[in-house]
């Protein structure tokens, strides 16, 4: 990592780190795995709070598809690592600068549309990603790419529908969704940012363009929004940092309330 000044690293530090390709593929993969658990974790909050029965059970099925999906990144990283660490490591043992997941994903459920708005954003972006990802030079990526898109492809379905549902709903869904749209808007950027992971991933034959997938993410959150009688928010500052491990300060909270009986009882066996 470098010399840390103080117990902390400033972005530029950060960004300066040169990386092996096999570093960098590690990194990215942890990425994509921190993605996973952290909005699997998000998502499970609203087990026994969803508005209806039938959606509180659908959300928490995402929430396990993400989780099992995080399980098998971190494999895949514990495997590449060839050491101690396990997926139970990954995700328990790490504190929060070592986690890489975007902010946008850490922030807090909200209501009912705040949730549904970030998750078709989300969901989106996910599923052009890993369309490409299937086709990468990293079979292990591609194959666990591969097994997730299924599901990812209804996550996407899912969350577009009640996007379309309730834009072009009630006067009180339409704006409340559109304020939610508003909202979580500038947490968006960090989705399609690269920097020098993605960069050796990339001339790898891993990561693909970002800015192919940005523009069809964009296109088709707009025919959506069409759909759904929203205004698509205007582009502009964009909050980052997620992907260099500095976050907001709801990521420690989640990770306070995951790891407390692993961290306190470290030797249970369930």
């Amino acid at each position: 990592m470098g010399e840390v000044k103080g117990g902390w690293m400033t972005t530029r530090e950060l960004e300066n780190q040169t990386k092996t390709t096999e570093e960098a593929r590690l990194e990215y993969i942890l990425r994509l795995a921190d993605n996973a658990l952290v909005l699997g974790h998000r998502l499970s909050e609203w087990c026994s709070n969803g508005p209806v029965l039938e959606q509180d059970i659908a959300i928490i099925n995402t929430a396990l598809d993400q989780v099992g999906l995080a399980r098998n990144y971190y494999k895949l990283a514990a495997e590449i690592e060839g050491g101690e660490r396990d997926e139970d490591y990954y995700a328990y043992r790490r504190d929060v600068f070592e986690f890489k997941n975007i902010l946008m994903l850490e922030r807090p459920n909200g209501h009912w549309g705040d949730t549904i708005a970030r998750q078709f954003l989300y969901d989106t972006f996910h599923f052009f990603l890993l369309e490409e990802l299937i086709k990468c030079n990293d079979q292990d990526i591609a194959a666990i790419a591969a097994k997730a898109i299924k599901e990812v492809a209804y996550h996407a379905q899912y969350s577009a529908e009640w996007i379309i549902r309730l834009g072009d709903g009630t006067e009180e869904s339409h704006n409340k969704i559109q304020d939610s749209l508003n909202t979580i808007w500038e947490w968006t950027g960090e989705m399609f940012e690269t920097n020098e992971v993605d960069d050796l991933m990339r001339a790898a034959g891993i990561a693909p363009d970002m800015d192919e997938i940005k523009t069809l993410w964009h296109d088709k959150v707009a025919q959506v929004l069409e759909i759904a009688t929203l205004e698509k928010p205007e582009d502009g500052w964009m909050q980052t940092g997620g992907k260099m491990g500095v976050h907001t300060q709801y990521l420690g909270f989640i990770l306070a309330e995951m790891q407390y009986y692993p961290k306190t009882y470290p030797n249970a066996k369930w």
